[in-house]
């Protein structure tokens, strides 16, 4: 579902600092749908000494500080983790440790165990109503001790008179209120405008939407700044089938900085991505890397092609299952370098009752 971390630094003196590092990094990967992130960084700068690390932590705080807003909320389900059927568990061991998953009979994520080690581990759990999330928490584990001042808990309140607001409030184990955040959609159920309140005051984000010639277009502006803009296109493929184009520009002080193009097929897999940057002598963005997905007739990835300046990357991707070809893979290597990722997954025992006729 997401880039993985391929570094193990568990072996080093700053053993403790390189965990939270790492651990800082997977919460922006794993939970960067919710808006408690700064205040993430801001515990862990308050309540580890390492000069270091403070620095990285201020570093990555300041980037989130000028680029950071609410994202609308969502829920994970089994097709995030490329998985299918009745999945109860996974279990994927990688490079720099292990991630644990639970999922309930509906599909949903229940429970996500980042482990490093034996006694490091992170744990998030998602409790849901009606089909809503309406909580998750985050709790953090060091040496085998819970880290009261570096976990929290997001809470969820669903309004739908006269439209549908979410409220979501981010409050530390400490009992300190770190963010509140209001969703507020349009009578088409359309996002259109985020409200975070803390104790600095309050940001509003505005969602602006736009329809032209079949395109359509998202502007975020945040207190009056544009931050980000989302353009959804179609066009034909070589092959005059169907292409669905996402171009994403990020922003700084109201100024383009970054685009990234993804075209999807009408599977919804990623076919290509290709990132932007400015040239400052031609004020316009101009392509820095492009990379290529082929897949096989079941969507599995088998090869991407990453081309950036005049190098060109090549990966190949091999898979066991654990059913025959129909099921889940449980092994996946990935070549040249031979990388490999492991998956143990567990299924729910599903009942099929047959009417017999009498």
């Amino acid at each position: 579902m997401t880039p993985k971390i391929e570094d193990n630094r568990f072996e080093t003196i700053a053993k403790v600092d390189e965990i939270i590092t790492l651990n800082a990094i997977l919460m922006v990967r794993n939970l960067f749908s919710c808006c408690g992130i700064i205040n993430y960084f801001w515990y862990m700068v308050k309540n580890y000494t390492s000069i270091f690390l403070r620095k990285v932590m201020v570093l990555v705080l300041l980037v989130f500080a000028k680029v950071g807003h609410g994202q609308e909320i969502r829920i994970f389900t089994i097709a995030d983790f490329d998985l299918k059927g009745p999945v109860k568990s996974c279990l994927v061991s990688t490079s720099y440790g292990k991630e644990a998953y639970d999922f309930d009979m509906e599909g949903k994520l229940t429970k996500s165990v980042t482990r490093y080690n034996d006694a490091d581990y992170d744990v998030t759990y998602y409790k849901y109503r009606g089909g809503d999330l309406i909580e998750r928490r985050f709790e953090n584990y060091r040496n085998n001790t819970f880290e009261r001042s570096t976990s929290y808990a997001n809470f969820y309140t669903i309004d739908t008179v006269p439209f549908r607001k979410v409220t979501e409030k981010i409050i530390s184990y400490d009992k300190e209120f770190l963010d509140r955040y209001e969703y507020i959609y349009d009578a088409d159920t359309v996002l259109v405008k985020i409200i975070r309140t803390n104790n600095d005051g309050n940001d509003e984000t505005l969602i602006e939407h736009a329809e032209y010639k079949g395109e359509q277009t998202q502007v975020y502006a945040l207190n009056g700044t544009v931050i980000k803009s989302i353009r959804k296109s179609e066009k034909v493929g070589k092959d005059k089938k169907k292409l669905h184009v996402v171009l994403t520009k990020k922003f700084l002080e109201g100024n383009p900085q970054t685009a990234l193009e993804e075209v999807f097929d009408e599977q919804g897999k990623l076919r290509s991505e290709t990132h932007f940057a400015i040239d400052p002598k031609k004020d316009q963005f101009v392509p820095k890397e492009v990379t290529t997905f082929e897949y096989d007739e079941k969507g599995l990835l088998l090869k991407s092609v990453t081309k950036k300046g005049k190098s060109v990357a090549v990966k190949e991707y091999i898979y066991q299952f654990d059913q025959g070809e129909d099921g889940n893979w449980v092994k996946k290597i990935i070549t040249p370098e031979n990388a490999y990722t492991t998956r143990k997954i567990k299924y729910y025992e599903v009942e099929i009752s047959e009417k017999k006729e009498e």
